[in-house]
């Protein structure tokens, strides 16, 4: 069960969005705000997985009260006006949702967070990472295996999905869950950093940041306080610097 909140204030917008979600299993609603300074406060206390984001709220706006978190959960933004679209890419956010919301548009961006999968537009068309997925128990989450030579089985929902190392080119963690970068698509787990740095081979990759763990094949350059990968540039972490310089030097 995924928990969500809405941050919204006109009372219509919420009611759609509240009456899209108790249509959809597996959704749980825990709190509705008018404004962003109401949610940021409710989310030191509340366990909270998805935010339904508008964009134009009192105060500050959707995108601010965004910029402010730290360690913010999945977001959807919702919004009338398409011409923040460009601008929201930088918050890696799951959707974007223009007003009016219908129910067939709501359902499909719930469903990349339902099945676990956030595809970049590489993977567009791709129905899953490689391999079958196996059937799970819905009470497990996170990792199913220890690393069986050149891969491990992720849990993502209900499902278990194997992922090879070498597809892997970073993992980004977010509060409780981990998002696993691909080329092609991108896997949520209910897993932290930790647990699965000790899972990944050391030779493969490397620890950079709290919140952030790289595969050095897929380094392309390191400089100052960021490693570039491809398009991506990671921030590199006080107590990891040591570390990525000890791989320099080890090249």
């Amino acid at each position: 069960m995924l928990k969500c909140i809405i941050v919204e204030d006109e009372t219509l917008a919420q009611d759609v969005i509240k009456s899209h979600l108790s249509r959809i299993d597996r959704m749980e609603l825990v709190g509705v705000f008018r404004t962003g300074p109401e949610a940021m406060e409710a989310l030191q206390t509340l366990d909270v997985d998805v935010i339904f984001l508008d964009i134009r709220l009192p105060g500050i706006s959707g995108l601010h009260f965004l910029r402010g978190l730290t360690d913010p959960p999945l977001v959807v933004l919702t919004t009338a006006y398409a011409e923040y679209a460009l601008e929201s890419y930088e918050f890696n956010v799951i959707d974007y949702l223009l007003k009016p919301i219908s129910f067939e548009r709501f359902s499909k961006a719930v469903n990349k967070l339902l099945d676990g999968r956030l595809y970049t537009p590489a993977g567009r068309g791709i129905t899953g990472p490689p391999g079958s997925p196996l059937p799970g128990s819905e009470g497990s989450a996170g990792i199913a295996s220890l690393p069986q030579g050149d891969h491990i089985f992720v849990k993502s929902n209900s499902k278990f999905f194997r992922v090879n190392f070498s597809e892997i080119t970073y993992v980004e963690g977010m509060k409780d869950y981990l998002k696993i970068h691909t080329p092609d698509y991108t896997l949520v787990t209910h897993q932290t950093m930790n647990e699965l740095e000790k899972l990944l081979p050391a030779r493969l990759f490397i620890r950079v940041h709290r919140s952030y763990l790289v595969a050095i094949a897929h380094i392309r350059a390191i400089y100052g306080n960021s490693i570039e990968l491809g398009k991506v540039t990671i921030p590199i972490g006080v107590n990891y610097k040591e570390a990525v310089m000890a791989l320099i030097g080890r090249k």
